[in-house]
């Protein structure tokens, strides 16, 4: 791993440092579910201890089980920044528009912000498309996910004319937990079909460029010439790295620099942090999030 970027902010860490430590104690990473949590510690190990070296206090990361989980430590200050999906950033504005400020947003390879809830199935299941779905069990993955929940339960009644209650279309409608749950759950059988997240370029058998689905592949959960996907989405707007607003402005500022200069000083790090390939991040504001905050008012309610 390149150390690059401890290099680059090097000179600004030994001005600030002290300041850091009278202003903060400890900064705090919160990581979405949607994998197993040993494999979120792992991916944002490096930019933990970036932070430690930028900020010069120490960082904790956190993975709770669940989304609640993070958007319940950024709404009561227990943590100070996380990458949402644009779901979870709703749910927070929602409840409180001052809590956090969005501030980045990940680049995908052609530059557009972009990604899509994918529909997929096992490829011996014979399912092609929603139509084949019928009376078949559908899983979404946790409420508070924009692709594994909002998005296709607004989406997809509006393709299959009919609601997403169970029995209606789908024999079972539930909940399986998390993006690599759903993912596993089909691969395994044991749902029919499910949604998760990808941006929806590169090879499908790579699981895309990035998201859930190259998560799944890179750590050797699925074969994806074993899943066809069956279903996707119009372009949802990739969810903010976002910061909660009390911070000190200096460190709000030292984070933003990091997280902005992270692929450019070690695109390994932004892999593992960004789900996969991507040309790091770049300046977002709340207005790019007013459409998912309608849906999910609409939808969800907070």
């Amino acid at each position: 791993m390149e150390k690059t970027l401890a290099l680059a902010l090097a000179a600004s860490t030994a001005l600030s440092m002290g300041a850091f430590a009278q202003e903060i104690t400890e900064f705090r990473i919160g990581v979405l579910g949607g994998e197993n949590a040993q494999d979120r510690m792992n991916s944002f190990q490096c930019l933990s201890d970036y932070t430690t070296e930028a900020l010069g206090v120490e960082t904790k990361v956190f993975a709770p089980a669940d989304y609640n989980g993070v958007i319940q430590g950024l709404l009561g200050g227990t943590l100070d920044m996380a990458w949402l999906g644009a779901s979870s950033y709703a749910a927070i504005y929602l409840q409180d528009p001052e809590a956090v400020e969005p501030v980045l947003v990940k680049v995908n390879l052609d530059g557009s912000i972009g990604y899509h809830s994918i529909g997929f199935a096992r490829v011996d299941s014979g399912i092609t498309s929603l139509d084949d779905m019928q009376g078949k069990v559908f899983g979404f993955g946790d409420p508070n996910s924009t692709s594994g929940y909002l998005i296709p339960s607004i989406e997809i009644p509006q393709a299959i004319g009919n609601s997403m209650e169970s029995g209606d279309f789908f024999g079972e409608v539930k909940f399986t937990g998390g993006h690599e749950q759903t993912i596993v759950a089909v691969y395994n059988g044991d749902i029919d079909g499910g949604v998760s997240w990808a941006d929806g370029q590169g090879n499908w058998e790579d699981g895309y460029n990035s998201g859930a689905l190259r998560r799944a592949v890179d750590a050797g959960l699925v074969d994806m010439n074993d899943m066809v996907e069956i279903w996707k989405s119009n372009v949802i707007p990739e969810g903010p790295v976002v910061l909660r607003t009390a911070l000190p402005e200096d460190v709000k500022a030292t984070m933003i620099e990091l997280m902005d200069n992270l692929y450019e000083n070690d695109a390994e790090c932004s892999y593992g942090v960004f789900a996969g390939e991507n040309l790091g991040a770049q300046p977002v504001t709340h207005d790019t999030y007013l459409s998912v905050i309608e849906a999910r008012r609409a939808v969800i309610g907070n």
